[in-house]
């Protein structure tokens, strides 16, 4: 899972430039509006919208913030968004998954693929790489919840199917069935994870050079700045030097 976390990882650090804070409020408030909208208004109930919530709260959203957009599941006025997923390539290769929330689905199909097409890659039809995937559960928790040990036996206890712990984080996968339960089992011994949701994880990953590794970020850059967009996983890897310097 090491190209799953360095990506995220990237990511992560873009998310907290001040720049765009008000951006990745409104995305986090429109998964948790449609997560209420598709079940019940409570994350007690309802474990997609504990996931956004969870999200939310991760990212230091407001309180006030994460109640109004549940409130707006209910309201006539809440707008209606579809989900969509769009798989391509970039370059060097990498297989790209996008996952939207849109309300125009024809506007954001055209700026997705303008956005490959731009970088040197291509939009492909759904399916087309995703088989590059797995789709599994992943429970995050920081480095001081727990030590490796201690987390590997609950994590196992609970039906996990793997734990990575890092310098930062452990990160706990789980097949889509039992992440649930394993969140629940979690939660009863080291208290609520830093997040918990259903993710792309790739079964390999990419090394790409320099060039191919620019055109790369910066098309992760684009597609996670397009509002529609919710998440973007790619089975690459560049080197931390690359990152760094395309962050300055």
């Amino acid at each position: 899972m090491a190209g799953h976390s360095q990506f995220k990882n990237i990511m992560h650090k873009k998310g907290k430039q001040d720049a765009i804070r008000s951006k990745l409020f409104s995305k986090l408030a429109r998964e948790i509006t449609v997560a209420a909208k598709l079940g019940l208004p409570d994350p007690a109930m309802n474990a997609r919208l504990r996931a956004a919530v969870l999200a939310a709260r991760a990212e230091n959203m407001p309180k006030d913030n994460i109640e109004r957009a549940i409130k707006k599941a209910s309201g006539a006025e809440g707008e209606n968004y579809e989900e969509v997923r769009y798989e391509g390539y970039a370059p060097g290769g990498v297989a790209v998954i996008v996952e939207a929330l849109t309300d125009n689905r024809n506007r954001t199909a055209g700026e997705v693929r303008s956005y490959f097409t731009k970088a040197g890659g291509s939009l492909a039809e759904t399916g087309a790489v995703s088989f590059l995937f797995d789709r599994v559960g992943l429970i995050v928790y920081n480095r001081g919840a727990a030590d490796d040990e201690a987390m590997l036996e609950a994590a196992i206890e609970a039906g996990a199917e793997d734990v990575l712990s890092g310098p930062e984080e452990h990160e706990i996968v789980t097949s889509v069935e039992a992440l649930a339960e394993a969140q629940k089992a979690l939660e009863a011994r080291f208290g609520e994870p830093k997040r918990a949701s259903l993710v792309w994880r790739p079964q390999t990953t990419v090394a790409v050079q320099d060039e191919a590794g620019e055109k790369i970020l910066r098309l992760i850059g684009q597609l996670e700045d397009n509002d529609d967009v919710q998440n973007v996983t790619a089975n690459f890897e560049v080197s931390d030097e690359l990152v760094a310097r395309m962050q300055v």
